[in-house]
């Protein structure tokens, strides 16, 4: 197919899936706690504060790097390298050599695999995957969806940047993508992306 051309768009915007970030108001700036302490995490204004219970899993001090506060002021490479949830993602975008690319792309959505996502792929075969740039940058852009959605925006068929499109089912704080990922922490913000965590890897259908 285009695989020079997907490799391109990888770099440039892609899997932003660093994830990374705070439950601040999707449409304010990139600034620090503009959110309310007393935000609760239900639907407000078509917006949410970050929600799910693999949140409780990111680090709570906010002076911490991999905390939502401090993750939401960087881009989202930078973001996921300090975020407990993401360090096998973080691995993947290092060997796919999309860091910078990451860290440049603006206005997109991750749906960021946990480690314990990569974990239900055999050994030998995520180490296969690994060591081939051109499928790991096709799995890993596959993740990624051009424009932040917010939650209200979430459900419905989305085109990535791979070029497959992925399904997203669900509403309120409870969202399934391709049937079968749910999404354990949602409406993570970094500096330049929305993040949804995801429990499962998504694969591209080619």
């Amino acid at each position: 197919m285009r695989a020079t051309k997907l490799t391109a768009l990888a770099a440039a915007a892609v899997f932003s899936i660093a994830l990374a970030a705070c439950g601040n108001d999707s449409t304010s700036d990139t600034g620090s706690g503009a959110a309310p302490a007393t935000a609760s995490p239900s639907m407000a204004t078509g917006s949410m504060v970050n929600f799910g219970s693999g949140c409780a899993a990111v680090p709570a001090d906010p002076s911490d790097k991999g905390s939502f506060q401090a993750m939401a002021q960087v881009p989202v490479a930078t973001a996921a390298s300090g975020n407990p949830l993401l360090s096998t993602l973080v691995t993947a975008v290092k060997q796919a050599g999309l860091v910078d690319s990451l860290n440049s792309a603006q206005g997109i959505t991750v749906f960021a695999p946990t480690n314990d996502a990569f974990g239900k792929i055999p050994a030998a075969d995520l180490k296969k995957v690994l060591a081939d740039k051109k499928t790991l940058t096709s799995i890993l852009t596959y993740h990624v969806v051009p424009g932040k959605l917010t939650p209200a925006d979430l459900a419905g068929t989305h085109k990535t940047l791979q070029g497959d499109q992925l399904t997203v089912t669900g509403s309120g704080e409870n969202f399934t993508v391709n049937g079968s990922a749910s999404v354990v922490c949602g409406n993570v913000q970094t500096a330049n992306a929305n993040v949804y965590i995801i429990d499962s890897v998504l694969m591209p259908q080619n």
